[in-house]
């Protein structure tokens, strides 16, 4: 186990009150990880506490501890790998897009996948790498992998909510459309999340979009965009 990791463990076994983890909320999540059952805001902070103690730590660290978390037994040590990936701004510019493949590879789950994915790159930060988001999202789309082809959406949820440049959306429905007829609950959910996030930016093409592909689309998806198309709420 990665030092750092096992730092960070220790503070999670710290502040949970459940001794040596526990499965109770493993069905929801989607995921077989035990868990120490610490709210988002306890994690959060002992994410800023060990930035405040390793606030220099170098590139190749901070990827050998995500791989480190990444690879832990419970849900709490899976997920705390993306609350410090959306701390340090300064190191999370220069991971390289490819670097999900793996880390992908390891979690189960929509909680897992969406701690590394939801809101994890803004539309600035990922127009500065954009040829290789754009190939690993498209990548993503068409892989075997449910757990890709979710992040494939979930990724681009912030920059088209974000952002009026139209390669984001336009990479958002190409993905959407290869996955529209798509039947795990982790696509179908997220192609209406993307579909949905879409509207504030693009309300007249994702009508447009939801209009001719309403027969195809998941009706969930269909359900729940255009309610927000209309009304402005989820």
């Amino acid at each position: 186990m990665n030092r750092h990791h096992l730092e960070i463990l220790k503070s999670i076994k710290k502040t949970s009150t459940v001794s040596g983890g526990s499965k109770q909320d493993g069905k929801y999540h989607g995921t077989k990880s035990s868990f120490y059952n610490l709210r988002a805001d306890e994690k959060k902070q002992i994410a800023k506490k060990f930035k405040e103690r390793n606030e220099k730590i170098s590139k190749i660290d901070f990827i050998k501890l995500i791989d480190s978390l990444n690879k832990g037994t419970s849900y709490e040590e899976k997920t705390m790998a993306g609350v410090l990936i959306s701390l340090y701004s300064d190191l999370r510019r220069q991971l390289n897009p490819d670097l999900y493949n793996k880390w992908l590879e390891n979690l189960e789950g929509w909680a897992e996948i969406d701690s590394y994915c939801q809101s994890a790159f803004s539309a600035k930060e990922m127009d500065i790498n954009w040829k290789v988001w754009k190939r690993i999202l498209k990548d993503f789309s068409v892989s075997g992998d449910v757990r890709k082809k979710r992040a494939s959406l979930v990724f681009l949820t912030r920059p088209v909510r974000e952002s009026t440049d139209m390669k984001f959306v336009k990479l958002a429905l190409e993905n959407t459309d290869r996955l529209k007829n798509e039947k795990n609950i982790l696509v179908t959910k997220a192609v209406s999340w993307i579909l949905r996030e879409m509207v504030k930016n693009y309300k007249n093409t994702v009508e447009k979009y939801i209009k001719t592909n309403r027969n195809s689309l998941p009706k969930v998806a269909v359900r729940e965009t255009t309610r927000k198309i209309k009304t402005g709420k989820k």
